[in-house]
Order: C-alpha cells, then sequence, then structure tokens
C-alpha cells in the first residue's frame, strides 16, 4: 500500500497539465475488441485502472503494447469467449463494459461480478436490459453473470436508467448488432461522446451522438484506427477546487470548454474567480461564499464524481451549503474524515450534507475510501495547517495521473510513499 505525506497550507501556483479521461479511455479500450484489426489510443492516462482493463483484455486474447505509458497499441484479432475470474473484475467497476464486446465477437462470456468504489448500489439491472433486447440470454449465480447470444439484434430501447456504462454497452454491442438499434434515454457524458467518435473513425455508423436518443445502424465490419483520448472534464474541476481552496493561481490547461458549463457556473456562484484564456483555465483572486445548495445531476447537470471535492470547497465558503447527491447512497459517507480535520458537516441522510463554513482545517491521518472521497481529503490537506498522512494513496492513482508529482510541481508540499 501507498500513502500521501502532506504538509498543508501553501498557496499553490502554476500551471498544471490535464491528462486524459479515465472515464474515456475505458469503454474506448473495450470497443477495441469489435475489430481484428490494431487500433492505437493516444493521450492514455497514466492511471491503475488502465493497468487492470488491459490485463482484462490480454486474457480475452488481445495483443498490447504500451502499457504504462500514454500510448496503446491494441490488437484483437485472436478473441475467445472467456470465463473473467473475480481477481480481475473486482478491482474494476469498467469491467462491466466487456459485456457488450466481447458478446458481440464470440457470443458468450461468463465473468465474476465487477468491483470498484464503493460508493453506492450499482446493480446490473440496466445492461440486463439492454443485452436481453439485443437477443441475449442471462443467467446470474452468486458469484457469476453468464450471457450468450448466437448473433445480437438491433432493437428499440427505452433505458430504465441513464446509466454511463449501461448506454456505453448499448452502443458497444449494437455496433456489431444486425440492424438497427435506438437508444433513448442514453446518457450523454463526454466520455460517451469520445466513444461514439472513435467508433465512427472505426466505420460505425452512430447519429445523434452528444444527445439522449442514439440510433445506430449496426453489422458493419469495424477496422483499426487511432484515436487521441478526449481531456478529463473532471481533472479540470478538482484542479479547479483545489486552486481555490489553497487561494492559489493556478492554470489549467488544456480544456475543452464545452465540457464544463455546469462546473464553471457552479464554481462561480461560489465565488471562485476564473478566466479562459484559450484552452486554459485560470483561477485565481477568489473570495468564496456559501450557494444554497449543490444537487448531483444526469449530464449535463453537475458530476457526481465532482461532488467529493465541492464538500470541501463548502467548508472555506462562507455560509450554510446543501450538498445533494441522489445517484449513491455512500457517496456522503467520507465526511466523517473531514469533520476529524475540524470540518463543519451535518450528515442530513446517506444523500445530503449540511456544510458550514468557512472553517480551520487541520492535519490528521486518514484513509482513502474511494477514488473522488481520497482526492478530496488531498485538497482537504493541502488547505489544512500541519502534516496529514493519507493512507490507500493507490486507490486515489486509479483516476488520477501522477498526482503527488503534477502537484508538487505547483508547490504542494506532497510525498509518496510506499
Amino acid at each position: 500500500m501507498a500513502r500521501f505525506e502532506i504538509t498543508g497550507g501553501n498557496r499553490l501556483s502554476g500551471r498544471i497539465k490535464i491528462a486524459g479521461n479515465k472515464n474515456a479511455v475505458l469503454p474506448i479500450m473495450a470497443a477495441c475488441l469489435l475489430t481484428e484489426d490494431t487500433c492505437t489510443l493516444e493521450n492514455v492516462p497514466l492511471i491503475s485502472d488502465v493497468v487492470h482493463m488491459a490485463k482484462l483484455l490480454e486474457v480475452c486474447g488481445a495483443k498490447i503494447s504500451g502499457t504504462g505509458s500514454s500510448k496503446l497499441v491494441i490488437n484483437c484479432q485472436k478473441i475467445k469467449s472467456q470465463e473473467l475470474p473475480g481477481e480481475l473484475t473486482e478491482k474494476l467497476r469498467a469491467s462491466v463494459l466487456l459485456l457488450g464486446p466481447i458478446l458481440s465477437r464470440t457470443g458468450e462470456l461468463k465473468m465474476a461480478y465487477p468491483g470498484g468504489d464503493i460508493i453506492g448500489r450499482r446493480p446490473l439491472n440496466t445492461h440486463i436490459q439492454v443485452l436481453e433486447a439485443l437477443g441475449c440470454l442471462i443467467d446470474q449465480d452468486e458469484n457469476f453473470f453468464t450471457a450468450k447470444a448466437k448473433r445480437l439484434k438491433g432493437a428499440k430501447i427505452f433505458l430504465q436508467e441513464a446509466s454511463v456504462t449501461a448506454t456505453e454497452n448499448a452502443i458497444m454491442a449494437a455496433a456489431l448488432a444486425d440492424g438497427e438499434t435506438q437508444i433513448k434515454r442514453a446518457a450523454s457524458e463526454p466520455h460517451i461522446v469520445d466513444l461514439c467518435q472513435f467508433l465512427v473513425k472505426m466505420g460505425a455508423s452512430i447519429s445523434g451522438i452528444g444527445s439522449n436518443v442514439l440510433t445506430i445502424s449496426g453489422g458493419k465490419k469495424l477496422t483499426g484506427t487511432t484515436h487521441r483520448i478526449r481531456l478529463d472534464h473532471i481533472e479540470v474541476g478538482t484542479f479547479a477546487i483545489l486552486a481555490a481552496v489553497t487561494s492559489g493561481k493556478v492554470e489549467i490547461n488544456p480544456i475543452v470548454k464545452e465540457d464544463l458549463d455546469m462546473t464553471l457556473l457552479t464554481l462561480a456562484n461560489f465565488g471562485v474567480n476564473f478566466k479562459i484564456d484559450g484552452d486554459s483555465l485560470i483561477i485565481a483572486d477568489n473570495k468564496l461564499h456559501a450557494v444554497e445548495k449543490v444537487v448531483t445531476d444526469v449530464w449535463p447537470g453537475f458530476p457526481t464524481d465532482l461532488m467529493a471535492p465541492m464538500i470541501v470547497l463548502a467548508t472555506q465558503a462562507e455560509g450554510v451549503t446543501i450538498l445533494h447527491d441522489w445517484m449513491y447512497e455512500s457517496r456522503m459517507f467520507f465526511v466523517d474524515k473531514l469533520l476529524s480535520m475540524g470540518a463543519k458537516v451535518e450528515i442530513a441522510d446517506p444523500h445530503r450534507v449540511l456544510v458550514y463554513g468557512p472553517t480551520k482545517l487541520h492535519c490528521q491521518r486518514l484513509d482513502t475510501p474511494d477514488i473522488r472521497a481520497g482526492m478530496a481529503l488531498v485538497i482537504a490537506a493541502l488547505a489544512a495547517q500541519g502534516k496529514s498522512v493519507i493512507d490507500k494513496a493507490e486507490l486515489i492513482e486509479r483516476g488520477y495521473e501522477n498526482i503527488a508529482e503534477r502537484l508538487a510541481a505547483l508547490g504542494a508540499k506532497i510525498k509518496r510513499l510506499d
């Protein structure tokens, strides 16, 4: 296990580069299974989740070079149906993304249930709805999920939930299915747009990209391509919050402005002062004040992955803020760690907290509960007085590339220790 030692209280300054989108690269890696040709992925984030996904693909027969670098070359010419064991799937919620592509190629997949962060119940109901609509037979027991299909067939699907991963599975499965598939109530996050654009480069026919209604004309042979992974808008929001909480002046670059509308609106409401200069977001000279409420929502609403850092921001804002994440009932449970640092937070229920600010945070020894909450604790430790220790730092590194080195370049006093 790894830990971060952080001495807080420094004003951060400088420029930080945004990495490729974690939530885009994983489904795009899975989508490489849809062709026998070679695919090249660029701007790949250097995170452990990419390594875990690469191992899963290799178990399925993929040949991969460049693992651990920003460029992956993936060939899936010889793919076979597989039983994916729990020791692999439990490390990565995104292992569920193999369902659609593997079924398209082989007609059968048996896999142990996916793991990942413990932020709330994330059942496979919507994935099952999608696969059954496309002609799969599903069987489940305590340990494994099995899906079989002689041939996937296009269908009209109204998703029972606007699930990101279920939408991605539906898109990938439909790309090789016979006939046309229409997906209504599709999720439309930037990483889904990136997946669709990758598939179009491969030869897929997809209309409605970026909307909640997607139409895929399946059955076409897909070919290899080269694709650059979209920038991570969650990193942009996270580092903007970091700059605001530490009273720093930070240039965040490069950004995709259209991916940041709700994040920038929320930051502005908190009194975060920013300007956009070309493809850079510059944060400086903030006077933070509370807002009445921050509520997560489906895209383009406020993203759930920024809720934990936003709670830390609210601890430094004048007044009372209600923060509500209705998506995951365990997202708020990390706030007990903020309480131990001196924050004034009241848990209304598993989905809502009231934060009273501003409060002076002090150092503490903390455990990382999940990727986003772990990063929120890093932000809190950088704002606190004294030396904090954050254990299980490897969980944070699942989603943030070389985070200790990148923050140190801004002037943060942070060390990574094994």
